[in-house]
């Protein structure tokens, strides 16, 4: 057990294995996990960069993406590996893999090219020759043949006892339809067929920040029914996202010019989320229009 208050153990995960198996999806998972990643350093430069991980106070959670692209040196690794666990610097290799006929259909299906180039089948043939020597030394193997984003981040998450820093960043915005729609909006509320305080005297100079606009608004059945039917509905998809792999979520709520029934309804889901442990970013793009 690490005692209160000491420094947090280095750790330097090195994420390798067959092109188009998710190398990079498996470093954007570390970034959502807090590490800080670096992709494709040559293998010249892992035995400085590994001395300056294990002197920088600052550099506690380290993933180093690697490829083919590093030929013949990958037969380096095995012994570079061990000097540099030699200096007290915990080092774990993560070889990703899937079915040739999965990465021939991720190659074809992306139109990339494979960085050994030629025919995809002969190339990943090649390339798996020269995995050879980090795949015999690597401390976990993934097969992402059949995974989603999602699971692959379970599948990383429990292998390697990793733990979340954040959950899925959730943002609600509010905005007038006149104004257009947030470009990036993930889900989208049209709150238009509530009752308009713009044509309520006494009401059209105020926003749905107002406490008299808010008692407007639910003092309408429908407004309250539907706030209820839609804090339920967001409250159950929630999971779902965070289990496909999703780490932003954006929530848009609008009304005709963004100041009133899309202000209120964007406060008040915000809240309401708040008070359930959600972490809100709550914004009202058109309010102030």
């Amino acid at each position: 057990m690490k005692a209160k208050g000491s420094p947090e153990p280095k750790k330097l995960f090195i994420i390798t294995g067959v092109s188009g198996a998710g190398k990079s999806q498996a470093l954007k998972v570390f970034e959502d996990f807090g590490y800080f990643c670096v992709d494709n350093l040559p293998i010249a430069l892992v035995d400085q960069f590994a001395d300056f991980v294990r002197s920088s106070p600052s550099m506690t959670r380290v993933a180093l993406g690697m490829d083919v692209r590093e030929g013949k040196l990958l037969a380096l690794m095995p012994r570079l590996l061990r000097e540099i666990k030699s200096r007290g610097l915990r080092v774990s290799v993560l070889f990703l893999d899937a079915a040739d006929a999965s990465i021939v259909h991720r190659f074809s299906e992306t139109r990339h090219r494979h960085p050994l180039g030629g025919k995809i089948a002969e190339a990943v043939k090649v390339e798996r020759r020269l995995l050879v020597p980090i795949k015999g030394v690597a401390d976990k193997t993934i097969d992402t043949t059949h995974l989603t984003l999602g699971e692959l981040k379970e599948k990383i998450s429990e292998t390697l006892g990793l733990t979340r820093t954040h959950e899925m960043t959730l943002q609600v915005v509010s905005f007038g339809y006149k104004h257009g729609i947030p470009i990036d909006a993930d889900i989208v509320m049209d709150v238009r067929f509530l009752p308009n305080p713009h044509y309520v005297s006494g009401l059209r100079k105020l926003t749905g920040l107002d406490e008299k606009v808010r008692q407007y608004i639910l003092a309408q059945p429908i407004a309250r029914r539907f706030l209820k039917d839609w804090l339920h509905l967001i409250e159950e998809l929630l999971p779902y996202y965070v289990s496909e792999g999703k780490s932003y979520l954006t929530i848009a709520i609008g009304c005709t010019g963004g100041r009133h029934r899309s202000v209120f309804c964007t406060r008040w889901l915000s809240q309401h989320l708040r008070s359930s442990g959600h972490p809100i970013q709550e914004f009202h793009r058109d309010v102030s229009l």
